[in-house]
């Protein structure tokens, strides 16, 4: 795993990560989890449940969202009849402790886990598909590469191979850190992915530039992959802007890659 201690531990990390402290009753169709992944930490699930035939998405939201702000989104995936369930991180929603990149990646196992159990309590499908937007796909590839046998493919939306780039196309002041072992070992953990994986990127994101997207797609180590560019869409508005697009991409991978059940 790559090593962000560094970049914890300096200004950097303020640059990074937007938490905002906001909960909200679940929609009637959600419940939420709440997940111990330290000592007096805990960080809320929401799970945005249609049917018990359908899949489900364990989604890694962006850096200034948390998971009340996927109430009405969670509809487009039902729609769909995709389940979702979106995780917060620390600091985020209702969730304690205070959010670090060594603890989002740390705390991903965690999570997985804990959805995986809940799932299996209550009936549910087991192939889970994994999925992480901008900040969330450091979590997604995350797990993608340490536990590829748990996940269907893999989902990145908005998202970028490592942190690194971006530090230095937004210019956040990074000091001393020494950011290539960290650039490096991102690299060669995407180029271990075997997970079959659909990249989802806006034509002119000014948050995360496309090249991001293309060098995360041609790094990845699986064959089976898949590019899809949203015409004139920026980092935050992908799935508005090309909502057709958008959702017949997913739905068609997951309906590629073993989905049984729940077809439109």
């Amino acid at each position: 795993m790559p090593d962000y201690t560094g970049i914890d531990n300096s200004s950097a990390r303020e640059y990074i990560f937007y938490p905002r402290q906001y909960h909200s009753a679940p929609p009637y169709y959600a419940f939420d989890l709440p997940v111990p992944v330290d000592d007096d930490v805990s960080i809320v699930c929401r799970f945005y449940k249609g049917d018990d035939s359908w899949p489900w998405i364990l989604f890694f939201h962006g850096n200034g969202e948390v998971v009340g702000d996927y109430d009405e989104i969670s509809l487009l995936y039902l729609k769909r009849k995709l389940n979702l369930v979106v995780t917060d991180y620390r600091g985020y929603g209702a969730s304690t402790g205070e959010p670090t990149l060594t603890d989002l990646v740390r705390d991903a196992p965690v999570l997985f886990r804990a959805v995986n159990e809940e799932l299996a309590n209550r009936g549910q499908r087991q192939d889970l598909w994994l999925m992480g937007r901008s900040l969330g796909s450091m979590a997604a590839i995350e797990l993608a590469y340490h536990y590829p046998d748990q996940f269907k493919g893999l989902i990145i939306e908005s998202g970028f191979p490592s942190i690194v780039r971006l530090i230095l196309h937004l210019n956040i002041p990074a000091g001393a850190i020494e950011l290539e072992p960290i650039y490096n070992a991102c690299i060669e953990m995407i180029r271990s992915i075997s997970l079959p994986a659909l990249v989802i990127h806006g034509e002119f994101d000014t948050l995360v530039p496309l090249r991001e997207a293309e060098d995360l797609y041609e790094n990845l180590g699986t064959a089976d992959k898949e590019l899809i560019v949203i015409d004139a869409a920026d980092h935050n508005d992908v799935m508005f802007v090309g909502l057709n697009q958008y959702f017949t991409a997913l739905r068609a991978f997951i309906d590629s890659h073993g989905q049984s059940g729940g077809t439109e």
